[in-house]
């Protein structure tokens, strides 16, 4: 019985409930809290029609894509300190500005805001090296989670036009559910997708040093540096910690992370994410050799998640988990996994 916003907004504050008590992650808090209050917006004015509160539309809705760059940032990026996203509330600030001043300007800021910020966000994901603080086992969900979230706030700019051509063509009746139903299901959507476990970084802190600069790249330094990576996995099993990420891996060699991560890609054909993958694959296989059960080589291995482990395990051997524990063949795929990887 209740409006389709409500019933979001309630989501979306369980949601912001369940990481402010487990998480510990305060821009992730506040970003869910800002999608909830809109929801709850979105139903007071088009569900049981308050019209005076109207005017906070466009200017809290301009507070969510500033609060989800912020919370990538935080998650995957770089962790920084709050006054470093001071400057985030420019967008709000400024669509308070134009609401009172210029309000026939509202319908373009809004739309220009979330595609602006949903841009970058895509820009961002797609290079792995951009994403310092990603766990290394789940590969490329973190970066297709977040792309799904960047596409979701272009898809709010797309439906903020549809919705001021329903009303330049005269077709009021559209506008209230175009506005509840896409505010709805795109602040749903960004809820979901930034609470899953695999689009946030290891909760604890990584110490942010700065590096002195390294000479130009060459063939040979790149080498070098993955035999100083294989040498550190093989002596302390970095590849075991399933909250690894590429910055811790990129400090214990004394390296920026965007050097160990072309120095892996020019040597090996892979990334660092899939590398790291491979070496947590053959201890897996290992592990299932000597009688462990799939779940046990799993955990043991670094991985987190049987979808992750699963897609990993069929990549570098092309056989499931369970078809390599039937045959528990000594010679088996683990050489060829290493001489690819």
């Amino acid at each position: 019985m209740l409006p389709i916003p409500a019933f979001v907004a309630l989501v979306l504050s369980y949601l912001a409930l369940r990481a402010f008590l487990s998480e510990g992650r305060p821009f992730l808090v506040l970003f869910l809290v800002s999608c909830a209050i809109q929801s709850v917006l979105v139903t007071l004015v088009n569900g049981y029609n308050i019209g005076e509160l109207r005017p906070l539309l466009p200017v809290s809705a301009t507070m969510v894509p500033p609060l989800a760059w912020i919370t990538f940032q935080d998650a995957l990026v770089s962790r920084r300190q709050s006054h470093r996203f001071v400057w985030q509330i420019a967008a709000p600030v400024f669509t308070l500005f134009c609401r009172v001043f210029a309000p026939e300007t509202i319908d373009i800021i809004v739309p220009l805001v979330f595609l602006g910020y949903g841009c970058a966000i895509l820009l961002q994901v797609q290079n792995a090296s951009d994403m310092p603080l990603a766990r290394l086992e789940a590969g490329r969900v973190p970066a297709v989670l977040w792309q799904g979230l960047g596409w979701a706030l272009v898809g709010s700019a797309l439906c903020d036009v549809l919705i001021t051509l329903a009303f330049l063509t005269g077709n009021d009746s559209w506008i209230g559910w175009l506005i509840t139903l896409s505010s709805s299901l795109v602040l749903l959507l960004l809820g979901m997708l930034s609470g899953s476990p695999s689009a946030m970084s290891p909760t604890e802190e990584v110490a942010q040093t700065v590096l002195p600069p390294l000479p130009e790249d060459t063939e040979k330094e790149d080498r070098e540096i993955v035999k100083k990576l294989e040498a550190l996995l093989a002596r302390d099993a970095l590849h075991l910690d399933p909250n690894l990420t590429l910055l811790r891996l990129a400090r214990r060699l004394q390296l920026p992370e965007k050097r160990l991560s072309r120095a892996v890609n020019r040597t090996t054909d892979s990334n660092v994410s899939r590398y790291i993958n491979a070496w947590r694959i053959r201890h897996a296989c290992t592990r299932i050799e000597e009688g462990a059960s799939v779940t046990e080589a799993m955990l043991d291995s670094g991985f987190n998640t049987k979808s992750n482990f699963n897609r990993e395990f069929l990549r570098e051997t092309g056989l499931r988990p369970s078809q390599w524990q039937s045959t528990r063949t000594k010679t088996s795929n683990i050489t060829h996994i290493s001489k690819t990887s």
